[in-house]
């Protein structure tokens, strides 16, 4: 027998039925932002889910500000998916998101006083047990901003001035600082063992505390107000990456994934350090939601007709004079999140290529050209010199791009309401022109042309 053993056992296996590629399944549909933010990613959204059976978030948190107007009535979200307006819509927040859960309550009860778009909410919301809370963080950021001499701290450990950072100060970096650590809490943390998670809450609260001597929390009460949103979600939390496969595998659905924040924002390919702490560009919809890139279809990149921005940070196309300060007024470029006044420019096809490249748009939707109906000519930014010289990229380093000197192409105005505009034809010859000028320039079609805040105000080319 022991020699038997010695002896090697060759099997024939067959491959009956030989083995196949598996089926991609369902693809989702994509909408970016393509500039610093505050493009009208919302109003995209909000148009693309009205037959859409999933809306997902992927990445960012309630720094985010989307408006949607439905039958008159304005809606503010910042957490979740504005999707959720379609009473038919399963709503996703993916694991890539993190969640402030008080803010996640009161910005549905904000809204449902203001109409029925958001009646039932929660039954047609989904949480992903991999996203992170940001109950401790938010409660510091908030206590930084309204503490001088704690914020002064903070100042000085991070070597930036997050009053003019174009922070939202709710708390969202600290959370991804947790997050990158390994010391941040998730929801399925907070649903498992609570005692575990109160221990691991009291530590994380510990090193805060140790790292800004000015921080009181009071680590008892924040956890009581925690344990008393367990019951609350618990009928909301799915194992996300599971619920993300049987969405993509099983009956044909339409899935929309609702960018937050914006490509110039990327924490890797944004105006660093001036950007968000997330990836929200198309990489962060595949790790975001916990999904493959062969399940991503088509790219909307979401491009205002000018540009605008908030906070500090290099503006190449910045228009510092009254032209922005039209712009500003006639857009009514406030904030939805921080209530700021943002900084308006000429549109840049240099920002917008370098979007492109990264994300690969396959169309785009131009909003907010209305706004530019009062110019009796338009700038348009096509290219960028550094010391002379014209670069082919777009740079990396804050201190290049502070020196880029904008080449324009100018363009002739249209000086002609377009805000009745409901098909091309019926927008004026120079304005069919500049979208056309955009489209050539890019590469990229222009799918849908916003000349107003409702849903009837976005023109559909295709």
């Amino acid at each position: 027998i022991s020699s038997l053993l010695c002896i090697p056992l060759y099997f024939s296996y067959s491959r009956n039925p030989p083995v196949t590629s598996p089926r991609v399944g369902n693809k989702v549909t994509v909408v970016l932002g393509a500039q610093w933010g505050d493009e009208g990613k919302g109003k995209v959204v909000d148009l693309l889910a009205q037959d859409a059976d999933m809306v997902c978030r992927c990445q960012g948190g309630n720094n985010a500000g989307h408006t949607v107007v439905v039958d008159s009535v304005e809606y503010d979200f910042h957490l979740l998916p504005s999707g959720i307006i379609n009473p038919k819509v399963t709503a996703f927040i993916g694991n890539g998101v993190v969640i402030h859960l008080p803010g996640l309550f009161e910005e549905a009860e904000k809204n449902m006083r203001k109409g029925k778009g958001l009646e039932g909410w929660e039954n047609r919301l989904i949480i992903s047990d991999r996203a992170h809370i940001g109950r401790l963080m938010a409660h510091m950021a908030y206590k930084h901003h309204h503490m001088p001499k704690l914020h002064s701290q903070l100042q000085t450990q991070q070597n930036l001035a997050l009053q003019g950072l174009g922070t939202t100060k709710k708390g969202i970096g600290p959370v991804y600082s947790a997050k990158a650590a390994r010391s941040g809490l998730r929801i399925c943390d907070l649903l498992a063992d609570f005692q575990e998670f109160s221990e691991r809450f009291k530590h994380l609260a510990s090193q805060y505390k140790s790292m800004y001597p000015s921080l009181e929390i009071d680590v008892d009460g924040e956890l009581e107000k925690l344990k008393t949103y367990i019951d609350r979600i618990k009928s909301m939390v799915r194992d996300g990456v599971f619920f993300m496969y049987e969405a993509l595998h099983g009956p044909p659905k339409k899935i929309l994934v609702e960018g937050a924040n914006a490509a110039l924002l990327d924490i890797d390919f944004g105006t660093y350090p001036f950007v968000t702490s997330s990836n929200c560009t198309v990489g962060g919809v595949c790790t975001g939601l916990g999904m493959p890139p062969q399940n991503v279809g088509e790219v909307y990149g979401v491009v205002k007709a000018y540009t605008t921005r908030v906070g500090i940070g290099a503006f190449p196309a910045e228009q510092n004079n009254e032209l922005g300060e039209l712009l500003q007024s006639r857009g009514k470029e406030v904030g939805v999140t921080t209530g700021r006044k943002r900084r308006c420019g000429w549109l840049d096809l240099m920002l917008i290529k370098y979007a492109h490249m990264i994300n690969g748009f396959t169309a785009i939707a131009l909003t907010k050209l209305d706004i530019l109906d009062v110019l009796p000519e338009i700038k348009v930014g096509v290219a960028y010199k550094v010391d002379g010289e014209i670069i082919p990229h777009f740079p990396a380093n804050q201190e290049v791009l502070q020196k880029v000197e904008v080449q324009y192409e100018t363009l002739p105005g249209w000086k002609i309401d377009t805000s009745a505009a409901r098909i091309f034809d019926e927008l004026p010859e120079n304005a069919q022109k500049y979208v056309c000028y955009i489209e050539d320039h890019l590469g990229v079609p222009v799918k849908w042309i916003g000349v107003g805040k409702s849903r009837e105000s976005m023109i559909q080319l295709f």
